[in-house]
Order: C-alpha cells, then sequence, then structure tokens
C-alpha cells in the first residue's frame, strides 16, 4: 500500500472515531411515561385528533422512534391529580392536565389555561407565542422543575347544566355545582356551594341530587356523559373558559437531556396538537348543539345579563385579592390584562365586526 492511501484511510479512521459519539447521541432512544388527568379513554383529551395519545403518537412518529411514549390514564399508573408533583420529582417523565388544577402550587397557573372573562383561542395564542405568555409560564414552572407546552384547546366552553332556570343573580344563591378552577372560586362569591367532581361522577352526582348543576366542556362531551337525560337548561355563556388550553408538562432535567432536534419535535407536535383539537371540538360542538336542542329536549341559551354582570363584579374581587398577594401572580396578570387591552382594540375592528356583521349577512 502506498503512503498516500496509507494516510487517508488513517485519516478517514479517526474522522469516523471523532464522529462516532455524535452519531451515537443522535441515535439515542428515549423510552418516557406519559400520565394524564383524564381517563385512559376519555375522548378529546385522551383519545381525540390532538389528544395525548395522538400527542405521544405524533411525537414517536415524528422522531423516528426516538422518543417512545408510554400512555397511562388518570389512575393507571398515578391518580389524576398526582401528575404535576410525580413529573416535578422525575417519577415520570411527562404528565398531560390543564394548568388550572395546580393553582394550589401558584394561582398564577390559572392564567395559562383560561380566566373568566379573559382571551378567547386566538387571544390566548397571540399572547402565548407572541405576548411574553409562554417565557412567564415556563418561568412560574421553573421552581418546579417543569417545563411546559400549549398541546389542546377546547374553544369557548358551556356555562353548564342547570335542572332550574337561571334568571336573576339569587337564583344561584344555594346552589351545588360541579365547577373546577378560579370559576368555582367567583361561584362561591355570589353563594354557590361549588365543588371538584371528576368527571365520571358528574353524571350520577346530578341524578341523584348531590349537585343540582355542572359545568363541563361542550356539547359534545357533556352528551357523551349523558348529563342532558338529567339537567335541560344549558347556559351557553362562556364566560369562564373562552379558550381552555391543555398542558403539557415535562421534568426539566429530562428536557435538558433531549438533543435539539428532538425538542423541536416535541415542540412542534404540541402546536400541531393544539390547533386540531380546538378543529374538532368546533365541528363536534355544532353537530352536538343541534342535536341537544332538536332531539333532545334541550333548552339552550345564554345567561341573564344581570347574572354576567355579578360574575364580572366577583370576578374581578377574586383576581385583585389574588394578585396583591403575590408578585408572581401579579406580574403574570399585568402581563395577561395589557396583552388583553390590544387585542380587544384590535377584535373590536376584526372579529367583532365579523361574528355582528359578516356572519350574519
Amino acid at each position: 500500500m502506498r503512503r498516500r492511501d496509507f494516510t487517508k484511510i488513517a485519516l478517514a479512521g479517526a474522522a469516523a472515531t471523532v464522529a462516532a459519539p455524535a452519531v451515537v447521541r443522535a441515535q439515542t432512544t428515549f423510552n418516557w411515561k406519559m400520565t394524564s388527568f383524564y381517563g385512559p379513554n376519555a375522548a378529546f383529551y385522551s383519545t381525540g385528533p390532538g389528544g395525548a395519545k395522538d400527542l405521544a403518537k405524533r411525537i414517536e412518529e415524528m422522531s423516528n422512534g426516538r422518543i417512545k411514549i408510554q400512555f397511562f390514564g388518570a389512575g393507571e399508573l398515578i391518580p389524576a391529580a398526582e401528575g404535576f408533583d410525580a413529573v416535578s420529582s422525575g417519577t415520570v417523565e411527562m404528565n398531560y392536565a390543564n394548568s388550572y388544577f395546580w393553582t394550589g402550587k401558584s394561582f398564577a397557573a390559572q392564567y395559562f389555561t383560561a380566566v373568566p372573562f379573559g382571551l378567547n383561542f386566538q387571544g390566548y395564542n397571540g399572547w402565548m407565542f407572541d405576548g411574553g405568555g409562554l417565557q412567564l409560564w415556563r418561568e412560574v414552572y421553573d421552581r418546579f422543575n417543569l417545563v411546559p407546552f400549549v398541546c389542546g384547546n377546547t374553544g369557548v366552553q358551556m356555562t353548564g347544566w342547570f335542572k332550574k332556570p337561571i334568571e336573576k343573580p339569587e337564583d344561584l344563591n344555594g346552589l351545588k355545582m360541579r365547577i373546577p378552577g378560579l370559576a368555582g372560586r367567583v361561584y362561591k362569591e355570589l353563594g354557590v356551594d361549588s365543588r371538584l367532581i371528576a368527571p365520571g361522577e358528574i353524571f350520577p352526582s346530578l341524578e341523584r341530587g348531590v349537585i343540582d348543576a355542572a359545568e363541563f366542556v361542550g356539547p359534545y362531551l357533556d352528551r357523551q356523559l349523558g348529563l342532558q337525560k338529567v339537567a335541560k337548561y344549558y347556559y351557553t355563556t362562556g364566560w369562564h373558559e373562552m379558550a381552555t388550553a391543555s398542558e403539557l408538562t415535562i421534568n426539566k432535567a429530562k428536557w435538558n437531556s433531549l438533543p435539539p432536534d428532538l425538542k423541536a419535535i416535541v415542540e412542534n407536535a404540541c402546536l400541531a396538537c393544539n390547533t386540531i383539537s380546538e378543529a374538532w371540538c368546533q365541528k363536534n360542538n355544532a353537530e352536538a348543539m343541534e342535536d341537544l336542542v332538536k332531539n333532545q329536549g334541550v333548552i339552550a341559551g345564554p345567561l341573564p345579563d344581570s347574572v354576567v354582570k355579578a360574575l364580572k363584579t366577583a370576578t374581578d374581587k377574586i383576581l385583585a385579592e389574588a394578585v396583591a398577594k403575590d408578585p408572581v401572580t401579579k406580574k403574570v396578570h399585568d402581563s395577561y390584562m395589557a396583552y388583553k387591552v390590544k387585542y380587544d382594540a384590535w377584535a373590536d375592528l376584526s372579529e367583532t365586526v365579523y361574528h355582528n356583521k359578516i356572519r350574519k349577512a
């Protein structure tokens, strides 16, 4: 062998040796567990387009199998309400839920799901991705060793199901109602006994009279629970959740262990599911509402103005108290509301005109 050829072979071998660790790193497979606040077969949240299982599948397919995710619905590996702590401690790598379930950790978490009388789907996405919302969310969760992502949205949710009509604020006083998050606190200001009940227990609780009213999501998912069989008054004013975002949380150390290309895959899969899930809700809610009203005797309509006004007054009071107590909440609140002022001014000239003029033309 000539010396020049030998030198070429030696150099090629050396280059391969140097590159090998990078190749090995690039081909590392990550086997992760994803838990959820929702049951393994929960429509939309677990099984629907853009739901948790769909998200896991997209990540695995986009990564060509380099990230494999085993999904566990609520109760299959851990109880529903333990996902936040399980990911924070590193017991599992990922959890699917809604951030407002964790207001006991930080009241600011409420803003990353939905705020009563807050932003709709378009406005929320504007604040989240171009208005500093995502950066604030990650700042809030950082002390819990979590990295959060938006990965779904239901769009506008309904007020809920009532056994008796609500004609004035006083009609709420004394009601027992299933309602989660900040909305539950608002209702308490008006005399409602607000309760957090698991989705699977809403129907029997209404049927047995344990509660008098219940809020879940929207027409399609509510119909699946059979709520129209035990309550006929369905109020549609989505004052409490105009765009209810789903979250994926990942343990911070596990997230940092991913190479940049896999991080990009996770982020883009979440973005895809955010859009796909909301689109799914639009189609299915429209069809379900038509069926509920035409075929199942449901009386659907908005809340009276006097009730909405009372709910707004109570909301403003609770938010002011929360902001005064906690500088973290104040920082998030100020960012959210400052963005909302700008978005509302634009929406008055765009979305509002569409809904009031163009859509009805």
